[in-house]
């Protein structure tokens, strides 16, 4: 890992700010569900005030990407970050009077942390490529994977305690101080100007800007391949992950909840194992190969991990036992390749996209990589209750070798392309 980052007062306090905001938002979101359930009793109401979400992506990000390349970024995001401490901290203050929240106040609290979650991300999407020199992105990205990751690990722990000793009104207490802490950290930080905002605000400045965003994407090969590869993965990904892996091992290996659990901690662990152990072999690499030889992996993974749950893997052992090992070292193979992957596409994106376009085109790149999820989720999910679950592993992993094959010259020309801008400037030199 490069030290010099670390060492770098804007980028320690960004980095450090983004973990403390995680940490409450994950907390307070892992304690909600705990108590929507006790509340309700009811899955598919907590399903439904998760599910909602996704309308004012669908309707914001356009605006929220404009938005933020248009505006000072560094004010954008202190000024969320403030704006989610005083809408939680009043959420805390109702529960305190009223001793509850009701489902309507739920819905609402949720729509309104991904309206600023939305336009955060816009505004914050810029900060690191526009903070580190081109050729530190992707150090910056794998030590920011590494964190995020990490807090992410340790936010369910830390809500299921302080929940279960002190209730939802102190969760949502340490989350509300957690944006405070990190807008004030943000304010020590110099972030270069970078944004484009139009000499008079309109809805035709507006229009103009946004159609631009877009003929950027559709011009641009390397950003529509990024979108196309995002978007093919988290459909595939998605739903091996969230339904496939659940079903095998509860439905088919018969786990035990406690496997369940240690399998659970496999799959986080491999997200943080990859910015450790893979950051010499990610250095060495140009990150278009490295993104294709990490799809590629995934895809011969899931090939493999296909067999696992087959009659003949699971009739050749009395036990369940060595099926499960197998089946969470090729999760975890998978883990450590999707990780990887993910950082070396959005070292792509950080390098192909003008910063001053970069809220437009991560909106836009977020919003196809994620809208799809859910219907991969429905269609996957299907195909579990009717064939084996063998072959929907399998059509996942030959559909994700079809999808990397197609885009695999794009991949390999980024690379020729870099290599081209460093010759030219060593002429000049």
């Amino acid at each position: 890992m490069n030290t010099k980052l670390i060492k770098q007062k804007d980028f320690f306090l960004l980095i450090l700010g983004k973990l403390v905001s995680l940490l409450g938002s994950n907390m307070q979101q892992f304690a909600l569900s705990l108590y929507v359930l006790s509340l309700t009793g009811s899955a598919t109401i907590f399903a439904s005030i998760l599910s909602i979400s996704i309308l004012p992506r669908l309707l914001l990000s356009p605006i929220a990407g404009v938005f933020g390349d248009w505006f000072d970024r560094k004010r954008t995001i202190v000024l969320l970050d403030l704006l989610n401490f005083i809408i939680i901290g009043i959420y805390a203050v109702i529960f305190t009077i009223n001793g509850s929240l009701t489902l309507p106040m739920i819905y609402i609290l949720v729509i309104l942390l991904e309206i600023t979650e939305i336009f955060f991300g816009s505004a914050m999407s810029a900060v690191i490529p526009s903070m580190v020199e081109k050729e530190d992105l992707l150090d910056a990205n794998s030590f920011n994977s590494l964190v995020m990751n990490l807090g992410q690990l340790l936010a369910p722990v830390l809500g299921a305690i302080i929940y279960g000793s002190f209730g939802l009104k102190i969760v949502m207490t340490i989350n509300s101080l957690s944006f405070l802490l990190s807008a004030i950290s943000e304010m020590f930080i110099n972030i270069p100007k970078k944004h484009k905002k139009p000499e008079e605000i309109s809805a035709k400045a507006f229009k103009m800007d946004l159609i631009e965003g877009i003929n950027i994407i559709k011009g641009n090969k390397f950003i529509s391949t990024m979108i196309y590869l995002g978007t093919i993965i988290n459909f595939i990904l998605a739903p091996i992950f969230s339904v496939g892996l659940v079903f095998i091992i509860k439905e088919v290996l018969k786990a035990t909840d406690f496997q369940f659990g240690i399998f659970q901690m496999v799959l986080s662990a491999s997200m943080i194992a990859a910015p450790i152990f893979a950051s010499g072999y990610i250095k060495k690499v140009k990150v278009g190969k490295l993104c294709y030889t990490s799809f590629v992996s995934i895809a011969l993974s899931i090939l493999v991990m296909a067999v696992i749950p087959s009659k003949v893997i699971l009739g050749s052992f009395k036990s369940n036992l060595v099926p499960y090992i197998l089946l969470s070292i090729i999760s975890f193979m998978v883990g450590v390749f999707a990780t990887t992957a993910n950082i070396a596409m959005g070292t792509i994106f950080n390098q192909v996209t003008p910063i001053e376009l970069m809220g437009r085109t991560s909106t836009v790149f977020n919003l196809a990589v994620t809208v799809f999820i859910p219907i991969g989720q429905m269609i996957f999910g299907y195909l579990y209750d009717i064939i084996s679950p063998s072959y929907v592993i399998a059509i996942s992993g030959l559909i994700l070798i079809f999808t990397v094959k197609r885009y695999k010259i794009a991949l390999m020309e980024l690379d020729e392309q870099e290599d081209g801008i460093r010759g030219d400037a060593i002429n000049e030199i």
